[in-house]
């Protein structure tokens, strides 16, 4: 059977698509702006709009030196962050003096990981505070108005390793609750997040 190739042409006129393929899209919902702040919440724009919520972190920077992001969900609009999670997570890793590098799983090792805790997930540990030093990722819940399944969600950071390295951790896990999630909260586990951007999108 030979082959056939789309060119350009032919794509310029393209005026719309069948059904079957699919468009969707991400919103943009909400932009925070961290400032010396201890939290940053968000409260609202998490609904059933959306089966899925994608969190953008852009240059995340903690002001103490050595310290992890982390986030935490509510069910109850933000009056208590403490849905039980179970998590997994594995990072890996690569200094700049090329001496330690490695793929590994950083749960019960590191206790990163949680098994039906209510306390706040980490998304990094040991994050340099230098004035060039920084965390990137994003966090996804899935479906968290569903009043029928548990909340999955997925995360996936880098960041500036206090000890001139480069990290990068794969969290998943669930928030093991049938009620709707409608609020998540971020912040360092000591000190304030000094500066940073973080997006919230809805996907369609």
């Amino acid at each position: 059977m030979a082959l056939k190739f789309a060119v350009n042409n032919s794509l310029s006129a393209v005026t719309s698509l069948p059904t079957a393929i699919p468009t969707g899209s991400m919103t943009l919902l909400q932009t925070q702006t961290a400032s010396s702040s201890s939290t940053i919440d968000f409260t609202s724009n998490i609904d059933s709009t959306y089966k899925a919520y994608v969190f953008k972190f852009i240059d995340i920077h903690c002001s103490t030196d050595q310290k992890r992001f982390r986030f935490n969900l509510s069910s109850d609009g933000g009056s208590n962050y403490n849905v039980t999670k179970t998590t997994t997570v594995f990072e890996t890793r690569h200094h700049e003096d090329d001496a330690t590098s490695g793929l590994a799983y950083s749960g019960r090792t590191l206790s990163e990981d949680l098994a039906q805790s209510t306390g706040f997930q980490n998304l990094s540990i040991s994050q340099g505070n230098g004035d060039d030093e920084s965390l990137v990722g994003t966090l996804t819940i899935y479906n968290p108005s569903d009043t029928t399944f548990v909340k999955h969600f997925m995360a996936d950071t880098t960041w500036y390793y206090n000890a001139n390295g480069s990290y990068r951790w794969f969290i998943a896990g669930y928030g093991n609750t049938t009620s709707s999630i409608n609020a998540v909260q971020f912040k360092m586990d000591s000190g304030t997040i000094d500066s940073g951007d973080i997006k919230l999108y809805g996907i369609s």
